[in-house]
């Protein structure tokens, strides 16, 4: 008799929920292989890991200056206390060619990590776009430009760059990163995103930054992506520009690649690399249930089970246990997959 009543509420529930608002996506969302930000979340119960093994290389410039580097880029993303909320961890681990140029050229090799940033980033605002499918009557109108999408999604983002790094990077202190996402999904298969940065902030290396991407899906499978990146330094500009290509192997695994053209200061040269993104998907679909006049029902089961899910040792433990099978029926808010 339990059982029959659990069916015939969730046969009902199917009929009339909503989904609540979330940044979950049926396939990985990844920054890969770009160095820009999305303002999304992973969605509340993924664990992402975004890899990057990258070669750079620029010409040797007089007294001390860092020639040739290669190394691990690591991202991993998580988010369970609200689903606007991403956590991320950033660590670069690198072999750097140090080079001296006066009337001799000399050089040595260090070796450790370059890069280890904490940090958490915020969607304050979610631009949502007309169905113009719905559009029927006419065919102007379904096919014409949604004004919306020149407005950007919005998320901030605040982090703090420890200083366990190898001696020729630290900066003499932990210091703060800041920043503000912003992304455009200009049609369904093309989308810019832009990031603002203010870096290593209270230090003798305190700089300002922004990156642009645009990035074009070609099908569920293939998507490439243009870049542009420039870094205000208190002696000299950093910039690069170029692009990549990104392969869905499966709806957790992404591999890419990119190439870029640098220009740091005086210097010039190039940036290489491959590398792949996975993610653990532990993500549970919940619901609200809604009465006809599209109030929400508080206190019913459904609402029990959401509240439920919240649990952070829930979230926590729930990462060692078997994923049930979900039902294909539910409809989920889609978003754009940026690579």
């Amino acid at each position: 008799m339990k059982n029959i009543i659990v069916k015939l509420l969730f046969s009902f529930f199917l009929l009339s929920f909503s989904s609540v608002f979330s940044q979950y996506t049926e396939v990985i969302n990844s920054n890969k292989p770009g160095f820009s930000e999305s303002p999304y979340s992973v969605g509340s119960g993924v664990y992402q890991f975004e890899s990057n093994l990258f070669f750079r290389n620029t010409s040797i410039e007089p007294t001390f200056s860092r020639p040739q580097s290669f190394g691990l880029d690591f991202l991993f993303r998580t988010s369970f206390l609200s689903e606007k909320l991403e956590l991320n961890a950033q660590l670069a681990y690198q072999r750097d060619k140090v080079a001296f140029k006066n009337i001799f050229t000399s050089h040595y090799f260090s070796t450790g990590l370059s890069r280890f940033t904490i940090g958490a980033k915020y969607l304050i605002f979610q631009q949502e776009y007309e169905d113009k499918s719905k559009e029927v009557r006419s065919w102007k109108r379904r096919m014409a430009f949604d004004k919306k999408r020149l407005i950007p999604s919005v998320a901030i983002y605040a982090g703090l760059n420890t200083d366990f790094l190898s001696d020729i990077h630290k900066k003499g202190s932990i210091s703060p990163k800041v920043g503000v996402l912003l992304q455009n999904n200009l049609s369904n298969n093309f989308n810019i995103i832009t990031n603002v940065y203010y870096d290593n902030i209270g230090t003798d290396f305190s700089e300002y930054s922004f990156i642009v991407t645009s990035t074009y899906n070609y099908n569920v499978r293939w998507s490439s992506f243009v870049e542009n990146q420039t870094i205000f330094q208190q002696n000299k500009t950093i910039s690069n520009f170029g692009g990549g290509l990104a392969y869905l192997y499966n709806r957790n695994l992404q591999i890419n690649s990119s190439l870029r053209f640098l220009l740091e200061g005086q210097a010039q040269g190039y940036y290489l690399s491959l590398g792949v993104s996975y993610r653990i998907d532990k993500h549970i679909d919940k619901f609200t249930l809604l009465d006809d006049n599209g109030n929400e029902i508080r206190d019913t089961p459904i609402n029990k089970f959401n509240k439920k899910q919240k649990g952070f040792f829930n979230r926590l433990f729930s990462i060692f246990t078997k994923k049930g099978s979900q039902n294909k029926s539910r409809k989920r808010v889609k978003r754009k997959r940026k690579n």
